[in-house]
């Protein structure tokens, strides 16, 4: 196996003068905007939201759709964190899901730690909310943030893959990270998607939707 010192050691000590100057002429054409990642909205709790609604941006120009959820509050204690999607651009949140998820805990005192399946609603063809975060607190301190990532909204031909990873201060003060994977169950376009708790207003935080190159 060739080592670094080898490799280097071929280089002449004088193929490249760096102290002479270097210019260039003509021009470079062909190069694509390579950014991964481009930002369409951005949902910003004003501490009274019901809930978190993108009800535009959401079509055929990128096969994949990435929201960015940062320190989201709860209203109320003990509260889940939740998603849905749309066909009719918001006028109804309904499209059934089938999905399944995981979570693994660990106390503020490290003294208990676990991992196991979460319960989720939208889990068996079921139209209601999904879960993206259980039991969020509603202290000063705590929060939920995370990914969730929709693949190829537009189709009409497949259904649409979704998968969530959060991240959040439960409200017996424990560390709880969560993923959720499966798909939404129609061949029908989404269009409008709808982030909510199960109960109370969302009280901070903010929610970017970015288009993946």
């Amino acid at each position: 196996m060739a080592t670094a010192s080898t490799s280097l050691s071929k280089i002449k000590a004088n193929s490249l003068n760096l102290a002479g100057t270097f210019g260039f002429s003509g021009t470079v054409s062909g190069l694509a905007d390579e950014t991964p990642l481009v930002l369409i909205s951005t949902f910003t709790s004003d501490g009274s939201d019901a809930d978190a609604q993108f009800t535009s941006g959401i079509d055929s120009t990128y096969k994949e759709y990435l929201f960015v959820i940062n320190n989201i509050h709860p209203e109320s204690d003990f509260k889940s964190f939740m998603f849905n999607a749309s066909v009719d651009g918001g006028s109804n949140y309904n499209v059934s899901k089938t999905t399944s998820s995981f979570r693994a805990i660990q106390n503020e005192s490290a003294t208990t730690a676990f991992g196991n399946r979460a319960s989720s609603t939208g889990a068996d063809e079921d139209t209601g909310d999904m879960y993206i975060a259980d039991g969020v607190g509603n202290d000063n301190d705590q929060s939920v943030s995370g990914l969730v990532r929709l693949y190829n909204p537009s189709s009409t031909t497949f259904v649409k893959i979704i998968s969530t990873e959060s991240q959040h201060y439960q409200k017996d003060n424990y560390s709880m990270h969560i993923f959720n994977a499966g798909y939404c169950n129609t061949t029908s376009a989404i269009n409008a998607v709808r982030f909510r708790f199960n109960e109370g207003e969302i009280q901070g935080g903010t929610i970017d939707m970015f288009g993946v190159v």
